[in-house]
């Protein structure tokens, strides 16, 4: 996960909210958002943290962050961290386009985990 933005949001949210933790919370959510790619024009670019595209033929371990040879548990962790960090309902009173990343990751998610349970025979 990227960390970067949020450091950066921190530090200036303690910087120019002398205190105020209102402005320490917009600085991390700020930060936040810069990591999420909000704030770059053009196409995003992906971090080490975030999904392929849709209809990526990218490797669904990756999509996931984890490792071919991870156990069936390690599987099943990375799957449930990942949908709570991109799952729709987590930003059902955003913006829409907002909402729609999260719909769209939330799926390439769904379709990596579906897909390594086939390749292992997982129920």
């Amino acid at each position: 996960m990227s960390w970067k933005g949020k450091a950066i949001g921190l530090l200036l949210g303690l910087l120019l909210g002398r205190g105020r933790w209102q402005l320490l919370a917009l600085g991390l959510v700020v930060g936040h958002l810069f990591d999420m790619g909000l704030f770059r024009r053009g196409k995003r670019t992906q971090d080490a943290s975030s999904p392929p595209a849709a209809g990526s033929t990218e490797d669904p371990y990756a999509v996931l962050g984890i490792d071919s040879a991870a156990s069936d548990d390690e599987l099943e962790q990375a799957y449930r961290r990942r949908m709570s960090e991109y799952h729709p309902d987590r930003v059902a009173n955003a913006a829409p386009e907002i909402r729609d990343i999260a719909d769209q990751r939330s799926r390439e998610i769904n379709q990596a985990y579906d897909r390594i349970k086939r390749q292992r025979g997982l129920p």
